[in-house]
């Protein structure tokens, strides 16, 4: 709803930084002076309104070098700067301070970090490279090498994630998202010390470092001179905060009542909300009025993407939250409309089973193609990665070329963390798990042989390195570089073609005359050599480092590519998909967390049963339940001008070989008392199939089984 209780600047809401603007997309890109939260419904033109909110806080005299935008994703910070900057009257655009949290945070430790003890050079772990941390901490520790099962290295970094970025003790975080790890408690604490000693002692920082640094000054001397860097901050996705990155918000923040407050804008939809697993907390949202007191709130609910009948089905759905299964759990009233006020009504089909919905959804497409809507117009959502694995098969046997998000990123390919390793090494000698990478990619280089020689290299007992005053590695750890290249190390003479190549390269590295794209050109040669004896297939791997070098041309210095690399990684790998077709035209298929933000002409949302989603998982618990209903939302949202729903009767075990045991499912929970939106069918195969789902044919079956049954002892 339109928020009209403050006053509005009505001749500021006619400047042409406003212009294309609905009254209320207006009036939030023009308020001035109190907090404002401006609660952006699916498709009512978020990114628009924030990007003309900065733009015309520029054109009205804001000194762009003091604004600061906050996104989740550097694409999105990118976008909205772009639009601004295309106006003919802000083309000072480009000095908003523009990011997401982790990229302003490495920006601000480089230049305040001393007064927290880090060095300027510090280095940063993607969350792969955490998770490899964790496993040489936990055989170091001898956690590897009892009689007894302890926790893989991957749940061992999930666990202090979670227990980070929750900022929830241990205790609880055991409790309630891992018990079967309950009783390692004790050995975890040990772990985790550990981990930070390493950490510190190699001057690098994990994800969660980042963002807890950046608070940490927020409340140091240096808190002061923080806060006076900017007199806007601008928030968006606000609902996806978690706990330590809405404390940072309060603490970059001067107050209300100060004599030059902090003006402070937060963009998000509550109704969107699909990151719990990571920690994200939509209470953040809900508290801002209580955060910021005297705060603003402006709702946009004008849909420019779907039409009124694929609203009034995502309307129906929302609306369900505040029944009595989500406990506690309410949402900022919103209504979704739009002027496209004819369309197609969703579908509704029932498939017989997963192969039958397969088979279907593959006609469909194929159909829509027939009909004028490219195959990239179109896509296929699901809630797990696994629910595509049938359909992925239909689509390659009719020859429907796709591309699936939400699998491998381009950085955890094996490939790609050697050559970054190598790279790291060089920016940064103390890194003892980049030494790790690059050593173990030497023939005949083992766990005991990588032991001795990160002894050799001068690391020893990482947590006791030396550092100066500044926090800098001393000789021990800061010299490893130089006793690769100069030392007589003890290698394996069937590394001594590798070891020689490795060598020269890093050398000719080492002197700081190349730049990124360079260094990677020069370390080429050493990942030609060791690859083919590591990977199957070298070649799309080689040419992948091409790419990289490409990406690497924009880059002057070597840590600013390594940095901002990590912290915004791209997101494809030669791996995730074949090679491409000449009609340039491909389907897409994303699960429903990956599609967040994206748009389709026609969607398809298979598997929508119960135990799919909602997820199984989640069933049992009020606040997982909602945030499964809010991902349908968002599923059903991405839609502009065709929704399907399909979900398979049954669902084949496949335990015994080829036997043709199954389960039946039902329709999901939150479609159920929808139907009466959708055009309802059923596939040809299912045509005379009993829909389990309805009542009087469920009823039916129960008598005829209670009644066999009486007949026995009757």
């Amino acid at each position: 709803m339109f928020d009209s209780s403050a006053p509005v600047d009505l001749p500021a809401l006619t400047h042409p930084a406003l212009d294309g603007l609905n009254p209320e997309q207006r009036a939030a890109a023009a308020h001035r002076g109190v907090p404002l939260l401006i609660v952006a419904g699916a498709g009512t033109g978020k990114t628009k309104t924030l990007a003309a909110r900065v733009g015309h806080l520029v054109a009205e005299g804001a000194d762009p070098n003091r604004i600061l935008l906050l996104t989740f994703t550097r694409r999105a910070a990118e976008e909205m700067l772009s639009r601004v900057s295309n106006s003919a009257t802000n083309r000072a655009a480009a000095r908003v301070w523009s990011g997401t949290f982790h990229a302003i945070a490495n920006r601000l430790l480089r230049q305040y970090g001393g007064a927290a003890a880090l060095s300027p050079s510090f280095t940063v772990l993607d969350q792969a490279d955490s998770t490899d941390l964790f496993g040489i901490v936990r055989t170091a520790e001898g956690f590897a090498e009892r009689g007894k099962r302890f926790p893989r290295k991957e749940t061992i970094s999930a666990i202090y994630s979670r227990m980070v970025n929750s900022q929830q003790k241990l205790g609880t975080v055991l409790d309630v998202d891992y018990p079967w790890c309950a009783d390692y408690a004790d050995d975890l604490r040990t772990l985790f010390g550990a981990y930070t000693a390493t950490k510190r002692s190699q001057q690098v920082l994990d994800y969660d470092d980042l963002l807890l640094f950046w608070r940490g000054l927020t409340v140091s001397p240096v808190g002061g001179a923080m806060r006076d860097l900017f007199d806007h901050i601008l928030i968006d996705e606000y609902q996806d905060t978690n706990p330590i990155q809405a404390d940072i918000i309060r603490g970059m923040t001067r107050p209300f009542d100060d004599p030059c407050p902090t003006e402070v804008c937060a963009v998000g939809d509550d109704a969107q909300a699909i990151y719990g697993f990571r920690s994200a907390s939509v209470e953040n949202m809900w508290a801002f009025a209580e955060h910021f007191p005297g705060a603003r709130t402006i709702t946009l609910e004008e849909n420019y993407r779907s039409t009124s009948p694929i609203l009034a089905v995502a309307n129906a759905v929302l609306a369900q939250a505040a029944g009595p299964s989500f406990g506690e759990v309410t949402h900022f009233a919103k209504e979704l409309w739009s002027t496209r006020t004819s369309g197609i009504r969703p579908r509704l089909i029932t498939a017989s089973d997963e192969t039958d919905q397969s088979r279907f959804v593959a006609e469909a497409v194929l159909d829509a193609r027939e009909r004028g809507i490219d195959l990239r117009e179109q896509a296929v959502l699901f809630r797990a990665g696994h629910h595509s694995d049938g359909l992925e098969l239909e689509l390659a046997r009719r020859d429907i070329p796709f591309v699936k998000y939400g699998g491998l990123k381009y950085l955890e390919a094996g490939h790609v963390k050697d050559l970054l390793a190598l790279l790291r090494v060089l920016e940064n000698p103390a890194d003892v798990l980049a030494w790790h990478r690059v050593l173990a990619t030497l023939s005949g280089v083992g766990p005991a042989t990588l032991r001795r020689l990160n002894d050799e290299l001068g690391f020893g007992n990482e947590g006791d390195a030396p550092v100066d005053a500044d926090g800098v590695p001393t000789t021990r750890t800061a010299n490893a570089l130089d006793r690769f290249l100069d030392s007589d190390l003890k290698l394996p003479s069937a590394a001594a073609e590798q070891t020689k190549e490795l060598r020269n390269a890093l050398g000719a590295c080492a002197t700081g005359s190349l730049r990124p794209a360079e260094e990677i050109d020069r370390l080429k040669p050493f990942c030609q050599l060791i690859f083919p004896a590591k990977y199957d297939n070298p070649a799309p791997r080689l040419a992948d480092l091409d790419h990289l070098a490409s990406t690497a041309g924009a880059y002057r210095s070597r840590d600013r590519f390594l940095t901002e690399l990590t912290l915004d990684p791209p997101s494809k790998t030669s791996e995730q998909a074949g090679p491409p077709h000449l009609d340039d035209d491909w389907l897409t298929l994303s699960t429903i967390h990956s599609a967040k933000g994206m748009e389709w002409k026609s969607v398809h949302l298979i598997h929508a049963a119960d135990g799919n989603l909602p997820s199984d998982m989640a069933i049992g618990d009020k606040a997982g339940l909602a945030e499964e209903l809010r991902l349908l939302y968002v599923g059903l949202t991405r839609a502009r001008d065709e929704l399907t729903v399909t979900f398979p009767l049954r669902f084949h075990v496949h335990r015994q070989g080829l036997d043709d045991r199954h389960v039946y499912a039902q329709l999901s929970r939150f479609l159920e008392p929808v139907r009466p939106l959708f055009d309802q069918g059923h596939t040809g195969a299912a045509e005379g199939t009993v829909d389990l789902t309805d009542p009087i044919a469920s009823v039916g079956v129960a008598d005829e089984v209670d009644a066999m049954l009486f007949s026995l002892w009757d």
